[in-house]
């Protein structure tokens, strides 16, 4: 029985977005596919730039709404997800030890895969009940940039996939786990509040464009790994503070 309430529709400008970006992750399956890294990589990159796009514009416009929430969520699954993990899969770990069932490879492209699609189930339940200055457990696009960076500086060395897999195992491993970890991440997303940025970000801006693109394989690996790193450093120094102070009241 019809309710008599017409339909809502949804906002198309931030879900345009979205579409972009599930578009570029596609895209760089099929690039991965034909063995063609550099476009998947590529690819991926783009889909980060449309995913932060497609909320920032959201709030600008105040056109936020729970399907888009959801939508992009489903996208992040297949971007920064499954097309990572095949990434991977395809340039390096399957030529990792094993067969069948036991083939080490694709357990752990899985397993990055399966923590992609917890952390942004999580992510989920938990709008609008926690800091939103802060992401708890590594954002998907982040965990995705570590591995698809990690490829294209790899590739850009002209190490084959093969020869790296002590590297890369781990790698791919820890980015997927560090996804449903309880470490605190900066989000930057109080940076998108004010209209206008100060002149001195402006500056830091352009300053990080120009050193990217000295050498963006080297230079984004080792941007998207030093934050990865920052939420058990930051963890582990809070813990040591907290230890010093417990023992110098103790020591009083």
């Amino acid at each position: 029985m019809a309710s008599g309430q017409p339909g809502r529709g949804i906002y198309l400008l931030p879900n345009l977005f979205t579409t972009s970006a599930l578009f570029a992750g596609f895209f760089s399956v099929i690039a991965a596919l034909d063995g063609d890294f550099d476009k998947a990589v590529i690819a991926t990159i783009v889909a980060m730039v449309m995913d932060t796009l497609d909320g920032r514009v959201a709030r600008m416009t105040n056109t936020q709404s729970d399907f888009g929430a959801q939508y992009d969520s489903l996208a992040d699954v297949v971007s920064f997800g499954v097309a990572p993990a095949l990434q991977m899969y395809l340039w390096s770990l399957q030529y990792a030890p094993g067969k069948g069932l036991g083939q080490l490879g694709w357990i752990v492209c899985f397993v990055f895969a399966a923590c992609a699609a917890l952390r942004l189930a999580r992510f989920n339940v938990q709008i609008g009940t926690t800091d939103k200055r802060f992401f708890q457990g590594l954002a998907s696009p982040a965990s995705a940039g570590v591995v698809v960076s990690a490829i294209w500086m790899m590739f850009d060395l002209e190490f084959k996939g093969h020869e790296v897999l002590l590297f890369t195992l781990p790698l791919t491993l820890v980015a997927g786990l560090l996804m449903v970890s309880r470490f605190a991440y900066y989000s930057f997303k109080d940076l998108g509040e004010k209209r206008q940025l100060p002149f001195i970000a402006t500056l830091l801006l352009v300053g990080l464009f120009a050193f990217a693109s000295i050498d963006p394989p080297k230079v984004l690996f080792t941007g998207f790994a030093l934050y990865a790193a920052s939420g058990p450093a930051t963890a582990l120094w809070v813990w040591i503070r907290r230890r010093n102070r417990i023992q110098n009241r103790q020591g009083d």
